[in-house]
């Protein structure tokens, strides 16, 4: 699982394509999120731990930085919980996702589809 903050920043990189810590701090802050550079750098560390975003490093000014871009095993990832949901609370669990889905935008349900692999 990961947290709102991890889902904040994954879905900011995700916009940016590749990006290091400071670009994706600035992405966040342009979304009314406001959070220091070091939260984020952990976070990013934290996500490439769990497999959800590759990193590299790249010379900059100053030294080294890592530039992150997010891993391709996000589908697997949702579909996995997805999973989890059915399995740990059943047809209850599935209604409720169901209602909660259906207070979705149309154009967030549309990318909810398309992370998920069903479009």
């Amino acid at each position: 699982m990961i947290g709102s903050l991890e889902t904040e920043v994954l879905s900011s990189l995700r916009g940016l394509g590749e990006a290091p810590a400071r670009d994706v701090r600035k992405a966040l802050e342009r979304n009314g999120v406001r959070v220091a550079y070091t939260t984020v750098a952990t976070i990013l560390t934290r996500l490439h731990q769990k497999g959800l975003v590759r990193r590299r490093r790249e010379t900059c000014r100053g030294g080294e930085r890592y530039v992150y871009r997010p891993a391709e095993v996000e589908q697997k990832y949702l579909q996995n919980l997805l999973k989890s949901v059915v399995a740990m609370f059943g047809p209850a669990g599935v209604v409720h996702l169901n209602e909660e889905l259906a207070k979705l935008d149309p154009s967030e349900e549309r990318e909810l589809r398309r992370r998920l692999g069903l479009d």
